[in-house]
């Protein structure tokens, strides 16, 4: 099994940090989130309420272990689904390979950016991770 899901953005330099961390904030306030039955929305419901609590748990944790919380899609309720298992697109700007957001795999809307000064950093980067 392979995982295609691209959680993490290496971006090198700040200047092109925060044109992506304000391009990608544009892009998620346009995300339509709602029932799977409706294929006008971009995204679902998580599967289970258990899913949705542990990947909030990990936007927790981010916000705990200081990483910038940019986007926060915990408050998010859908109209006529409120006791649905949504959770709107969230974005970590800032975050280190020594966080446990950084090391798990967190399987939810919950994209971060990682922040190098080098493109020869980023490589290394890439190369550590397990």
């Amino acid at each position: 099994e392979r995982c295609m899901a691209v959680p993490v953005a290496v971006t090198v330099g700040d200047e092109v940090g925060d044109a992506f961390v304000k391009k990608i904030t544009t892009e998620i306030a346009k995300m339509k989130v709602g029932p799977g039955t409706d294929s006008s929305n971009n995204m679902g419901p998580l599967i289970t309420r258990e899913h949705l609590q542990k990947v909030k748990g990990y936007v927790d944790l981010g916000v705990q272990e200081g990483a910038e919380l940019v986007v926060d899609g915990r408050g998010l309720v859908v109209n006529g689904y409120e006791n649905g298992f949504f959770l709107g697109g969230c974005l970590f700007d800032k975050v280190t390979p020594n966080m446990k957001i950084y090391q798990d795999e967190i399987f939810g809307p919950v994209l971060m950016v990682v922040r190098v000064k080098t493109m020869q950093e980023a490589m290394d980067l890439i190369d550590a991770h397990q």
